[in-house]
């Protein structure tokens, strides 16, 4: 059974994450979604908010696991039995980034590939920071997100 770890805080899981997780649902048996604990970005919702949100917006996806982590990937997907980390690509600049992650994973772990996919073109230039910024201006939200998430916004609203 091929195992990739789709790792991120999903802060909130958007339509572009769903999208490489269905893609990624074509190349692996089985997909953990790896849901940081600990992030250098601030959060807006919890980790149990985060977790909550993935499970829903992912149920109906079978070989999908929503699971939370804290410490490091590498050691998580080694735990795991993962082969692979899955990493999307929008734009350019994601590259850069990315490509040094990949890098020093493979420092850590040599067994450890990372595999990138690319979302469809619709989903380019959705991130959950554009998204939380439109939220937060009273935007709706509703076709970059799933509709989890456009309730959790609403509940934060209502709460002062």
């Amino acid at each position: 059974m091929r195992t990739g770890i789709y790792a991120g805080t999903f802060d909130p899981v958007t339509n572009g994450h769903l999208d490489i997780l269905k893609r990624s649902l074509e190349v692996f048996d089985r997909i953990i979604v790896a849901v940081a604990g600990a992030s250098p970005k601030d959060t807006l919702f919890s980790l149990e908010d985060r977790v909550e949100m993935l499970q829903s917006a992912s149920s109906g996806m079978n070989g999908v696991e929503i699971i939370p982590f804290s410490g490091l990937l590498v050691e998580f997907a080694r735990a795991s039995g993962a082969t692979a980390v899955i990493r999307g690509l929008r734009v350019v600049s994601d590259f850069e980034y990315e490509f040094q992650m990949a890098l020093m994973n493979r420092r850590l772990d040599r067994e450890l590939e990372t595999v990138f996919l690319m979302p469809s073109e619709e989903y380019t230039y959705i991130s959950s920071s554009l998204i939380k910024e439109i939220a937060s201006a009273g935007g709706d939200v509703s076709q970059f997100v799933p509709r989890i998430v456009v309730t959790k916004f609403e509940q934060m609203r209502r709460t002062p």
